[in-house]
């Protein structure tokens, strides 16, 4: 029982980092109708940003992890601006969204390359005892409980925002339809701002969490390949429905590598994309669209 009880906090451990990932793709969705991959690039700048102020300036851990959300929710409101603007100003296609998202993935990955950081792999320094919190026959991780708790108040925060808030109203109207959202007042440039600005936001802590836990490397942007997974099963376009697949995807991954093999961990992962995609395309809690991408 106790081995069970440690899996299940595992995969709450990583499917909550999972859960500040795919919220990105959910809310950009929602609004826009299509997936931004190049969530990924954010969420590697965000990892870098904490490691850096933490190795080179020497700023204490929650200035850090202030600086790498705002890093990225930057990156991610420029991006918006330089990328995806002049687009939607020409109506273009979604296809032309999912391309330019997919070549400004691939130009931050190299340009941190080319850069002098490189493609080397860095690990964070030590900011928490690595010896477990033990309940039990139950060892609690200090970075697992640490990205539990602020994936929690952050995604709580989040749906405060989008519930309860004004811009929250614009941003679920929008959601609904951007053409009689405009024609009722509401600013639809600002609401494409804040969605991804909160997007961003989010990719900047769950950068550092997850550079935290493992390791940073120009390529850890691919981890969001099973945010993406995790936004689909919930259902793309739905935060709730984010949130809960993620959890779901985080506890499948660690029920496997805990009863089956780590081997299998992926597999099962795709999988389980492909049997939604085939017998559910919306998702848990997705809505029906013409695109889906």
């Amino acid at each position: 029982m106790s081995y069970f009880l440690q899996q299940l906090i595992n995969g709450l451990s990583l499917g909550s980092v999972y859960a500040l990932m795919s919220v990105g793709y959910s809310l950009v969705y929602s609004i826009m109708n299509f997936s931004n991959f190049a969530h990924g690039g954010v969420i590697m700048i965000g990892a870098y940003i904490g490691y850096f102020c933490l190795t080179l300036l020497g700023v204490p851990f929650f200035t850090a992890f202030i600086l790498s959300a705002v890093g990225s929710g930057i990156l991610a409101v420029s991006m918006e601006r330089i990328v995806y603007r002049p687009l939607r100003k020409r109506n273009a296609p979604f296809l032309y969204f999912i391309i330019s998202a997919m070549g400004a993935s691939i130009f931050l990955e190299n340009i941190v390359i080319a850069s002098p950081i490189g493609p080397t792999f860095r690990s964070y320094p030590a900011v928490f005892s690595t010896s477990p919190i033990m309940i039990g026959g139950i060892a609690l991780g200090r970075i697992d409980l640490l990205m539990f708790i602020i994936s929690t108040l952050s995604l709580i925060g989040l749906m405060y925002i989008i519930e309860k808030t004004k811009i929250g109203l614009s941003i679920r109207a929008t959601s609904y339809s951007i053409k009689a959202s405009t024609l009722m007042g509401v600013n639809v440039d600002k609401v494409i701002f804040i969605i991804f600005l909160l997007g961003g936001l989010l990719a900047g802590l769950a950068g550092m969490l997850f550079g935290m836990k493992y390791i940073v490397y120009p390529q850890i942007g691919n981890i969001t390949t099973k945010s993406f997974i995790a936004a689909v099963f919930g259902g793309l376009g739905s935060l709730p429905g984010a949130i809960i697949g993620s959890i779901l995807l985080g506890l499948i991954e660690t029920m496997t590598s805990g009863y089956l093999s780590s081997e299998y961990r992926d597999l099962i992962a795709f999988v389980l994309l492909i049997g939604v995609l085939i017998f559910k395309p919306t998702g848990l809690m997705g809505k029906t669209t013409e695109d889906k991408a």
